[in-house]
This record gives C-alpha cells, sequence and structure tokens, in this order.
C-alpha cells in the first residue's frame, strides 16, 4: 500500500506502454495485495454498520411522520407538523457543530467528499445526520454515508495496526466510502463511478484507488443484501418503478431535453449557490443561524401543505419516498400540486443545503422528477422521458459529475431505454453549469466567507459542486 505514485497518463505523461507496466508492478506489490484483501474485510463492517445506520433513519422517520401522527389522531401529518421538529433540529445540529469533533461533517452546499473525516469524528457525523434526516431536513443520507464508510476504515485501520500513511488514508478511506454508499445506491457500480469522479484521480492511480472500492463495496452488497433477509428490517436503497409504460423515445423527447436540461441548469446553479450563501450566513452564529434556517425550511413544508392539502412530508425529506410515488403515478399529480413541491423543495433544499447535514444527491433527483412531470403535457414530450432528462440534468447541475449522474439515473430507472435523453440532457446541463459564474466557497463553520483566491476546482474534483 506504498506503492510509487507515478505520473499521471496524458498529455504531458508517460507512454501506454509505460503506464501498463507501472500498473503491473503496482498489483505485483506484496503491500498492495494485502490491501486489497483488507479492503474485502472492512467492507463486512462497513456495509452491515451501513445498513443499521439507514433502517436506524428509516424507522425514525416512520415514527416523527407515521406512527406519531397516527397516535395523536392524524392520518397524515397537520400542515404545521415540520415546524416544531426542524425547530429541533436546528437548535441540535448547531450544537453538535460547534461543540464536537468534525463539526457535523461536511456542508453538503460544498459538495460530496471522500476524505477529511476521522473515526473521532464520527459520532458527531452521525449525530448530526440522525438529527436532520428524520425531523424533516430536505436533503438525502449519502454524504453521512460517505462520512461512515470513510471513517470506520480508518478506525479498523487503527485497530488492525496498519501503519497510516498516505496511501493507505487514501485507499482505505475510498473503500470504506464505496462500501457504504453502495448500499444506499443498491449497486456497486455506483460507487465505483462516483468515488472515480469525486477523488478525481486518473491513471495507474484510478485503478489502484478504484479495484479496493470496487471489490469493498460488491462484497458489502452481497452483506447488505443477505443481512436485510435474515434480519427482515428495511432499509431501502434509491430506485423507482416507473407506472406508465416506457415508451420509444422520438424526436420531440430529444428535442425538448436540451430546453429543459439548460432550464434545469440554471435553477439548480442558483439553488447550489443560495445553499453557499446560507452556509456563509450560518457560519457567523452557527446555533442561531442553524436554527432559523431549519426553521425557514419548515415554513416551506407548511406552506405547500396549506396551499395543495398534501402532507408536508413531500417537501421536508430527502424525496426519496416522494420520488417514489410521483414516478409509479405522476398522472396523479396536478398542475398546481407539482409547481408548488417545486418551488418550495428548492427553497427548503437550498436552506437545508448550508445549514443541516445530509447529501445532495436525493432531492436534485426528485427536483429533475417533479420539473420533467410538469413539462411532459408539452408537445412531443413523453412522461418517462421528461423524468429521465429531468433526474440527469438536475442531478449533474447539482453534483458536476455526469458520468455518476448519467449511471445513477439508468440505474434508478432501472432500464437503458432512456439513455440517450439521459445522456443528452446530462451533457447540455453540465457545460450550462460550468459556463454559469461561479460562488464563493462554503466557509468552516464559525469563521467568515473569504472571496475566492484560486479558480474554481475542476469538475469532479473534491469539494466542487
Amino acid at each position: 500500500m506504498t506503492a510509487s505514485d507515478p505520473s499521471p497518463a496524458g498529455p504531458g505523461g508517460g507512454t501506454q506502454p509505460e503506464e501498463a507496466d507501472r500498473l503491473r508492478e503496482l498489483l505485483r506489490s506484496p503491500g498492495y495485495l494485502k490491501g486489497l484483501v483488507f479492503c474485502a474485510l472492512i467492507g463486512v463492517p462497513v456495509s452491515l454498520a451501513a445498513f443499521w445506520f439507514l433502517v436506524a433513519l428509516h424507522e425514525l422517520e416512520h415514527l416523527m411522520w407515521g406512527g406519531l401522527p397516527e397516535a395523536l389522531g392524524w392520518d397524515v401529518p397537520p400542515w404545521w407538523w415540520p415546524l416544531p421538529l426542524l425547530l429541533v433540529a436546528g437548535t441540535a445540529v448547531g450544537l453538535v457543530v460547534t461543540h464536537l469533533p468534525g463539526a457535523g461533517g461536511h456542508i453538503p452546499a460544498s459538495g460530496l467528499h471522500t476524505g477529511g473525516i476521522t473515526s473521532r469524528a464520527l459520532p458527531g457525523v452521525i449525530l448530526a445526520a440522525v438529527l436532520s434526516l428524520p425531523l424533516g431536513a430536505t436533503l438525502g443520507p449519502e454524504a453521512p454515508l460517505i462520512a461512515l464508510g470513510g471513517g470506520l476504515a480508518l478506525f479498523f485501520r487503527d485497530l488492525a495496526r496498519v501503519p497510516a500513511t498516505v496511501q493507505s488514508t487514501a485507499l482505505l478511506g475510498a473503500a470504506g466510502a464505496a462500501a457504504a454508499v453502495a448500499v444506499i445506491f443498491g449497486s456497486p457500480l455506483i460507487a465505483g463511478v462516483l468515488l472515480i469522479e469525486v477523488a478525481g484521480v486518473g491513471g495507474p492511480q484510478l485503478f489502484a484507488v478504484m479495484l479496493p472500492a470496487l471489490l469493498s463495496s460488491g462484497v458489502g452488497s452481497l452483506v447488505f443484501t443477505g443481512f436485510g433477509r435474515w434480519t427482515g428490517f428495511d432499509a431501502p436503497s434509491l430506485s423507482v418503478k416507473v407506472g406508465v409504460p416506457l415508451p420509444r423515445l422520438d424526436a420531440g423527447d430529444v428535442l425538448w431535453s436540451v430546453p429543459m436540461a439548460v432550464a434545469l441548469g440554471i435553477v439548480m446553479h442558483l439553488i447550489m449557490r443560495g445553499g453557499r450563501r446560507t452556509a456563509r450566513f450560518v457560519a457567523k452564529r452557527p446555533v442561531v443561524h442553524t436554527t432559523l434556517c431549519a426553521l425557514a425550511a419548515g415554513v416551506c413544508a407548511a406552506v405547500y401543505a396549506l396551499t395543495t392539502g398534501r402532507s408536508p412530508a413531500n417537501v421536508a425529506s430527502s424525496g426519496q419516498g416522494t420520488l417514489s410515488q410521483m414516478a409509479a403515478d405522476p398522472h396523479s399529480w396536478g398542475i398546481g400540486a407539482l409547481i408548488a413541491v417545486v418551488l418550495c423543495t428548492s427553497v427548503a433544499y437550498a436552506l437545508c443545503l448550508g445549514s443541516l447535514r445530509g447529501g445532495p444527491v436525493f432531492p436534485s433527483l426528485f427536483l429533475g422528477c417533479a420539473v420533467g412531470v410538469l413539462l411532459a403535457p408539452l408537445p412531443g414530450l413523453g412522461v418517462v422521458p421528461g423524468m429521465a432528462a429531468g433526474m440527469a440534468a438536475a442531478t449533474t447541475s447539482a453534483l458536476r459529475l455526469p458520468v455518476s449522474s448519467i449511471v445513477l439515473v439508468v440505474l434508478v430507472l432501472g432500464s437503458v431505454a432512456m439513455t440517450p435523453v439521459v445522456i443528452l440532457a446530462a451533457v447540455v446541463a453540465f457545460v450550462t453549469t460550468q459556463l454559469l459564474p461561479p460562488g464563493s466557497p462554503v466557509p468552516p463553520v464559525g469563521k467568515p466567507a473569504e472571496p475566492p483566491t484560486a479558480p474554481p476546482p475542476a469538475a469532479g474534483a473534491p469539494g466542487s459542486v
């Protein structure tokens, strides 16, 4: 696990035969082979920890938004239900951020990260996620899962007394993160692809990081699937069942996906900039301002429930459950309800991105799906192509990870039939967001924002959004 660091392939790097020789040398090194075996082994406990973490989040969310309202006599939560829950969430997360190591994990507005979380920071990361996600944060669980997997991998390394080197930290952190994130996305493939783009590595280093990540996530996926069947508990992964027939793509679907992707690219760019503005506001007074932002997100959910008569959980959640409902029966959503859910979720998403703790993937998928269903009545555009293009464009714009977004949307849909519009929408949205002016970076908690002194990171680099 202490192999040399060869220069990357490509212009200015070594030739292909030289790169192949370096790769063979790396794969033959005893340290790297031992690292592969260790990564396969840690895939088991990491996937089990991720399983129980997701089970806990799922059960707490069901209790907060299903069991407790029913016990009080309501079939669905009343319109004001998100207000006290998010008031508690904001105050508690603010206290975790200011008093526990690690500040509760990465701020969601800064994007997905694979490093920087130590085993000492794990309690704060888990606590902040448990206080955010079940209580109504418009965020997903993928960022805390990545932190959980990477932190546990390094914890097991320390237990096994494996020497802590830069290479071992990178490899084990990537492997642990991949094993954990494969659980929520339902496939080790998306975990591997996501790690390629988030880590921003290339050449032989790409294979050096990806082989442990794929091996660990593959083993973890097997354990996760089997363990769920053995225990009877449900830790749902992200997938949808489209309730209408998958059509054949025509010219209208392809043509409409381009302006839709441009529009979503602009909208998601504004949402992410809003999240960074929220983070700068929160950094000045973390406890008070986190509470205010969380409460404002609760107001968005309450306004949605008041204007539509639907559950406030459609806004005050990751969007995973609502996404499945919308995909299964898109025609049950009227135009007014779709406009309301898009507007209210967008504002709540921006507020939560900079204040609470979670991940940016799930709400972006839901927003893209809702916009696709909303625009489906356009002449020549089908419901399913609209959903596919919308999800691809929104996710790519939020993450700035086009390949991962394409693979994720195809896997979520469970079919390759929509792949052409998915790819087209992702590419157009990515180009659109790259051409828009970047915003200021997310400041550390408790410190004022500083103007950027260097160009923004390249797409897929750690911290890019």
